[in-house]
């Protein structure tokens, strides 16, 4: 009986531990995705609004393919240049997303973490 009893108490946080740093890695792999393919995308594009639009439209595809909400990311784009969209220019497009703790449903403000990643393409000459 102490056996189970010690058990369940030491197993519950541990499982609990293993569960959120899974999402934390998981959220990590989102982000870095979606960074990456954004950046891509931005410096293929003709001119600067729809550049905007395909990039924040690739983060939300691939934070939508990892199943994290949109609403809990943030997109930011610097470049090296007055110009994004000039050649050789290099962009940067940087993502942060909020964790959520799990199975916490009720702690809407409640985050484990915010996890961030950046990826960097240069404008082309030839596009």
């Amino acid at each position: 009986m102490e056996f189970t009893f010690l058990a369940l108490l030491l197993m519950v946080p541990v499982v609990y531990f293993v569960i959120t740093v899974g999402q934390i890695q998981g959220a990590s792999f989102a982000v870095v995705g979606a960074a990456d393919q954004a950046a891509k995308v931005y410096v293929a594009q003709p001119d600067a609004s729809a550049a905007r639009a395909a990039a924040e439209r690739a983060v939300a595809l691939s934070l939508a393919d990892f199943g994290h909400p949109v609403e809990k990311a943030s997109m930011d784009l610097t470049c090296n240049q007055a110009d994004c969209q000039a050649a050789g220019s290099a962009v940067t497009v940087t993502v942060r997303l909020g964790v959520a703790l799990p199975l916490v449903p009720f702690a809407d403000g409640l985050s484990a973490t915010q996890v961030e990643a950046s990826s960097t393409q240069v404008v082309g000459r030839y596009k």
